[in-house]
């Protein structure tokens, strides 16, 4: 029978040059360097990639969604392989998410009360009530190692009483879904901090979350449309209200230049679909930007994506020939740019770790940039 092993977080550094650290995140699984980046596998899959290429590419874990899974396969079939690690023969760490950001994008679909949030389904209409209990059984028969809470995530821009009502909900749930989770579970439950884009808001749901007492704290509700300087104010305003020893999770958010801006701001896990989901569409990070390689100018181009990347693909294929792939609907094409861009973002983390293990974070951060956002 499989040992499983509690959850622990070790905050092993601390940065001088800005709120940026290292820490490990102990789970039934695995251990987790951080920063990390937790590729996104919304179905029971990384898309396009198999358990042995995340293994490969030295992922230490990925997410799983809630409200994705409950309907499609559905808990029965899950059930009956003992749980999501054996389902997707993945055996490394699994986060799974509430459901509530997938049910707050259904807008027209969802009627959200104070007991749960009431929904159709995006696949064939039928009516469904995530309440915070469900949601909470739902990933315990997921057999997740980290789960969320059921909250609600409000758009941008929001008012003040909307934010404040939110709010309020996602505090209650969050009570509600603790005393849910058997207190011998194996299962480690992370709070999650709403608020909108209002500080005092942001700073009063960090508060009452550590009241009610979590593991982990993630931060909801950014990312969603808000300008790049207005989720980093908040960002700012919400991380030093989080306890230091325990893990901080931004959701949601992905890209290359925000594991900077964010790390630097206290973050220590981040996801995101935005690298497999433009990679699929025949966008690739390289160290000089993000390129198209659909676009005419790659059609004789005989380098790889990135001269400096040491990913299969790159060692291996040229711009021409995976531009090839795509304009002919080949399912090699975002095969290779998916690896490439996982290789990218996950090398990219370590040598975030690296460069705060050896006191260069901000001269890092200014060589990469300058190059990246050129």
């Amino acid at each position: 029978m499989e040992t499983l092993h509690q959850f622990k977080f070790e905050l092993l550094y601390k940065s001088q040059e800005n709120n940026s650290r290292l820490g490990k995140v102990h789970t039934p699984h695995g251990i987790i360097e951080t920063p990390v980046f937790m590729p996104v596998g919304t179905q029971a899959t990384v898309k396009t990639m198999t358990s042995k290429e995340l293994l490969d590419l030295k992922v230490s874990i990925i997410l799983g969604n809630t409200y994705h899974l409950y309907l499609e396969p559905g808990l029965e079939v899950i059930s009956s392989a003992r749980g999501l690690h054996s389902f997707m023969n993945w055996h490394g760490p699994i986060l799974t998410d509430s459901g509530g950001f997938q049910v707050f994008s259904l807008q027209a679909l969802r009627d959200i009360t104070d007991e749960g949030i009431v929904f159709r389904s995006h696949i064939n209409g039928s009516p469904h009530f995530f309440t915070p209990q469900k949601v909470i059984e739902i990933q315990m028969t997921l057999n997740s190692d980290i789960i969320m809470p059921l909250d609600e995530c409000i758009p941008w821009p929001c008012e003040y009483k909307d934010a404040d009502k939110a709010l309020i909900r996602t505090t209650k749930w969050a009570k509600i879904s603790k005393e849910t989770l058997p207190v011998d579970s194996h299962q480690t439950l992370f709070g999650i901090v709403q608020g909108g884009m209002y500080p005092d808001l942001r700073k009063r749901s960090a508060i009452e979350l550590q009241e009610i007492d979590f593991k982990g704290y993630s931060i909801g509700g950014l990312s969603v449309g808000e300008p790049k300087d207005i989720m980093l104010h908040i960002l700012e305003e919400t991380t030093p209200v989080l306890p230091e020893d325990k893990p901080r999770y931004l959701m949601g958010v992905g890209t290359p230049e925000d594991f900077f801006y964010c790390v630097e701001r206290g973050v220590d896990m981040f996801d995101c679909v935005f690298p497999t989901r433009i990679a699929r569409n025949g966008s690739a990070f390289t160290s000089n930007g993000k390129i198209n390689i659909k676009n005419e100018r790659f059609s004789k181009d005989q380098n790889p994506l990135d001269f400096d990347c040491k990913c299969y693909t790159c060692q291996h294929h040229t711009k021409s020939y995976i531009r090839h792939l795509f304009k002919a609907d080949e399912i090699l094409g975002p095969r290779l740019m998916t690896y490439h861009n996982l290789y990218f973002v996950l090398n990219l983390m370590e040598k975030i770790r690296n460069s705060i293990r050896e006191g260069n974070f901000n001269s890092f951060k200014k060589s990469f940039l300058e190059k990246y956002l050129s």
